[in-house]
């Protein structure tokens, strides 16, 4: 026998009841929007472009369609069941006890490591005007910064987001539109000219060969990572049933035109050997074109980006850790809240592990971002994962009469869910041929699993049902 949604307030067992409901609809889409460009994109671009050629693109593409397929069930499973634990609540209902709690820490680490690239991407944006400031100094300055605004109020934390969004999303358009111009005029950028033959110059689309292409996809899926916040959010949102499918649409739709034809648009506009590791894409292109300021522009709006992320990640794992908190699956420090409705020991629990960041940006600040970046991506990964398989349980579920499933489904479904995995199981499976830093994370893989198979034996007999 089917029955209905479950309504909010049967929302109990994640402590969900004790968050306000903040986020208004233009906070909740920005946010949607902002998790969707991050410093992946901004800063992580560029170096793949100088290693792997155009045939990036192809990369970006592919995982383009995997992270549409997540997002679509992640919408379905949000308008089964809103909820501030999100994939950790679904993994619990319909995978078991132990998969909420795997997929919680899993989420963690990934945005443990995310917002240790993010202040190190703010270290190496802010050298263009502070060469004489160390690296882990502004990485620390950053830190304290957004800390501070997330322990505030839910709804300050919602209001910075909007604004890094909106000034993310505006330099991104602008880019679209100056750099089809360009590619259209076959203007002059520098010494090099915008043109569509810069897709097969210097090398070919393949200038290294398809392999090392398919060597970037844990890149790649890195510069996607963000884009399941809106599914947090669904907790503090007012009226999720109606924004949340929009929210999820519009995400899907900016994938394609902010992701793939960005990385299409760089390499017509200058060729891939024009750029460097060590500088944003966006930066090397409005610096060449000699407009004066231009290239510091675009460097303040990348800095935004790398910040937005970082306040993003903070914000996602204090929901995360009081989800995993309030079942006795993590210290009980972790789910305590303060008085404006701010779970603010998972915030504080985030930010002193975030602080090994400086210490990695002092120690090797040269490695520190692909590191962080490699490590993370295992989260990225299993959160993926969980969120399609949830979602083929769901409809499993659903065929049984056990549940109604939503309106708002995944398309293709369970093919595609099956697709999507095995694409997941391929990116992890790459990292072991990859370079130094993808290695470290793919061998440190074991060490995560038996961790969490350690840390649930010790938490199951007191978990809550």
């Amino acid at each position: 026998m089917s029955r209905t949604l479950d309504p909010p307030s049967a929302l109990t067992g994640e402590g969900d009841e004790e968050y306000a409901k903040s986020l208004s609809n233009r906070q909740v889409r920005m946010i949607a929007i902002g998790g969707a460009i991050g410093v992946g994109l901004f800063l992580g671009a560029g170096a793949k472009l100088a290693a792997d050629g155009p045939g990036l693109i192809l990369s970006y593409a592919v995982c383009g369609v995997a992270a549409f397929f997540v997002m679509r069930a992640l919408g379905e499973l949000v308008l089964h069941r809103p909820t501030a634990g999100s994939f950790v609540s679904y993994a619990r209902e319909f995978i078991g006890p132990w998969a909420g709690f795997a997929s919680g820490w899993l989420y963690w680490l990934n945005w443990a490591m995310t917002g240790v690239a993010e202040t190190t991407a703010v270290g190496i944006y802010t050298h263009r005007w502070l060469p004489g400031v160390p690296q882990w100094a502004v990485a620390l300055a950053a830190l304290v910064f957004l800390l501070t605004v997330n322990l505030l109020s839910v709804r300050l934390f919602g209001e910075l987001e909007f604004w890094f969004a909106v000034i993310k999303v505006l330099a991104i358009v602008t880019f679209l539109f100056v750099g089809l111009g360009l590619v259209l005029t076959g203007a002059g950028v520098g010494h090099d000219h915008a043109s569509p033959a810069n897709l097969v110059s210097h090398g070919g689309f393949l200038p290294h060969g398809l392999p090392v292409v398919l060597m970037s996809l844990q890149a790649v899926v890195f510069a996607y990572s963000g884009i399941e916040m809106v599914g947090i959010a669904a907790g503090e949102t007012r009226h999720p049933r109606r924004v949340l499918p929009k929210a999820i649409n519009g995400v899907v739709w900016r994938i394609g035109v902010f992701y793939v034809g960005s990385v299409i648009l760089l390499v017509m506009v200058l060729p891939w050997t024009a750029y460097t590791s060590g500088e944003s894409p966006f930066v090397t292109v409005f610096t060449r074109l000699g407009v004066p300021g231009a290239g510091d522009i675009m460097n303040a709006v990348v800095l935004t980006a790398a910040l937005s992320s970082c306040n993003s990640g903070l914000y996602a794992t204090g929901r995360v850790m009081r989800a995993l908190s309030v079942r006795g699956e993590a210290p009980a420090f972790v789910g305590r809240m303060n008085d404006r409705h701010v779970p603010y020991g998972g915030i504080l629990f985030t930010a002193i592990v975030l602080t090994f960041g400086v210490v990695l940006n002092y120690a090797v600040p040269k490695m520190a971002f692909d590191i962080a970046t490699s490590v993370s991506s295992l989260g990225v990964v299993a959160v993926w994962a969980t969120l399609v398989y949830c979602q083929l349980r769901l409809r499993a579920a659903a065929n049984r009469g056990e549940l109604r499933r939503p309106s708002f489904r995944m398309p293709g479904a369970p093919v595609t869910n099956w697709l999507t995995l095995g694409f997941l199981a391929v990116v992890v499976a790459l990292m072991a041929f990859a370079g130094d830093a993808d290695r470290i994370a793919f061998w440190s893989l074991p060490v995560v699993v038996t961790v969490l198979f350690a840390g649930w034996r010790a938490v199951r007999r007191r978990a809550t049902p």
